[in-house]
């Protein structure tokens, strides 16, 4: 349990405790490892977090971490007592840093990878980094790399009767952004509820 935090000496509400036992038990690509990590302490009353990363042939393409959120009387700033955190990041082809449409691209995987696993939300915020690195002198003779950085975070709205957020198509839905991240093809397998990916368009593969 050293992924989950909570208030010390206090039982996690149902909702939140759910929530976590549905994501451990999701399936997701092959592709994908995924670990539980030390949780956020500052974030909200209860966070659980994962780890992961996206490795082909021994390679590691992609990785990121996920972070779910929850405050029981819920947070104004939230607008709902859920909330997930996310960050995915890869290292890209350096002529890919000066496309003008990386960043919106990039958020599209994000918005489209959401709505393909019908993971509906609300209040969605984040941002796209590309960086660039050049080598010089004794490490001149090393690539030149660039890496993409997405960072976003947002609401996942409860199921239809009064059911909480389903976070399991959130935790597909990410795996899915780190995929196309890692210049990945769809998936055209189902998620853990039977959903298909469709819909999300990877990079280029990236140089190995």
């Amino acid at each position: 349990m050293a992924a989950v935090h909570g208030h010390s000496g206090d039982e996690a509400p149902f909702p939140f405790r759910q929530a976590v036992e549905a994501v451990r038990s999701a399936r997701v690509r092959p592709e994908i490892r995924i670990e539980e990590t030390a949780a956020p302490r500052r974030l909200a009353s209860y966070a659980y977090a994962l780890e992961a990363a996206v490795l082909v042939d021994g390679e590691e393409l992609a990785d990121g971490r996920l972070v779910l959120l929850h405050e029981p009387d819920g947070h104004d700033a939230w607008h709902g007592d859920f909330r997930v955190v996310t960050l995915a990041r890869a290292e890209l082809e350096p002529e890919m840093a000066g496309d003008p449409l990386l960043p919106e691209v990039s958020w599209s995987w994000l918005t489209g990878a959401l709505a393909a696993r019908g993971a509906a939300y609300d209040h969605p915020s984040g941002t796209v980094s590309r960086a660039s690195s050049h080598y010089f002198g004794a490490l001149a003779d090393k690539t030149d790399d660039t890496q993409i950085e997405i960072r976003a975070s947002w609401t996942p709205r409860d199921r239809p009767g009064g059911a909480g957020p389903d976070v399991v198509a959130h935790l597909v839905a990410w795996c899915d952004l780190l995929c196309a991240c890692a210049g990945l093809p769809p998936s055209d397998g189902p998620d853990a509820a039977g959903r298909g990916a469709g819909g999300v368009v990877p990079l280029p593969k990236r140089r190995s």
